[in-house]
């Protein structure tokens, strides 16, 4: 398993749009078969803040996403809408075990 951690800051003006163009990035994120879990997190003391956990079931898969169609029509949809570039780092599955997923 590899797991992407993507933290966003978006301008207030976007924070509606945002919200429903991630939703449908993550709705369809989940059905592809090299993802195992895609989580969209919303910050409760800053509603500008965002998190996306990204549970990939191998290494390819990550790339494999990006080459979707949901996901290239999300991006073009919110890549103004940031206050900074988002923050990424990948991360390794210690717990639960990789079959939990």
């Amino acid at each position: 398993m590899q797991i992407l951690i993507v933290h966003a800051q978006i301008k207030p003006e976007f924070i509606d749009a945002f919200i429903a163009a991630t939703k449908i990035n993550a709705e369809n994120s989940a059905k592809e078969p090299g993802i195992a879990r895609f989580e969209f997190l919303q910050q409760q003391d800053d509603p500008s803040r965002f998190v996306l956990c990204e549970v990939y079931r191998d290494a390819a898969a990550p790339a494999k996403h990006k080459e979707t169609a949901h996901y290239n029509t999300w991006i073009e949809t919110v890549n103004d809408m940031f206050v900074a570039p988002r923050t990424r780092a990948l991360y390794t599955n210690l717990a639960p075990a990789d079959d939990a997923y």
